[in-house]
């Protein structure tokens, strides 16, 4: 059974820090690139990193980029969203997703992989 379940997500004043965990199980974690996206109300569906399975290629969204870092432990099926001067428009529901193919083949529309996590709510107080 596959599954991918989120963890670390919370309350943080703007400018805070969070770091968010995915850990996944059921299927060769390894050979997956693992993605991570977020969902705010009336908002679309925005990619916000990914990491290659082999070569640990990363790859960010426009809004996150020098803040957010992803990373990933095989050895312990887990990939890292560290999150750095959070801002309101960072508030949202953030989900992990496993992909079978390589990061740029999404084209940062992480949702689209094969296999996706519950989300773990991110919220920003200004």
């Amino acid at each position: 059974q596959v599954q991918l379940v989120e963890s670390g997500g919370g309350l943080v004043q703007t400018g805070g820090s969070l770091r968010l965990s995915c850990g996944g199980s059921g299927f060769p974690f390894d050979d997956y690139a693992i993605g991570w996206f977020r969902q705010a109300p009336g908002k679309e569906r925005e990619g916000v990193a990914c990491i290659s399975s082999t070569t640990l290629t990363t790859y960010y969204g426009d809004s996150v980029k020098g803040r957010f870092t992803i990373s990933r432990d095989n050895a312990k099926n887990a990939v890292y969203l560290q999150m750095n001067s959070l801002k309101p428009e960072d508030a949202g529901l953030y989900h992990c997703a496993a992909g079978h193919t390589a990061c740029s083949f999404y084209g940062g529309k992480y949702y689209y992989m094969d296999y996706l996590g519950q989300g773990t709510q991110v919220s920003v107080s200004s």
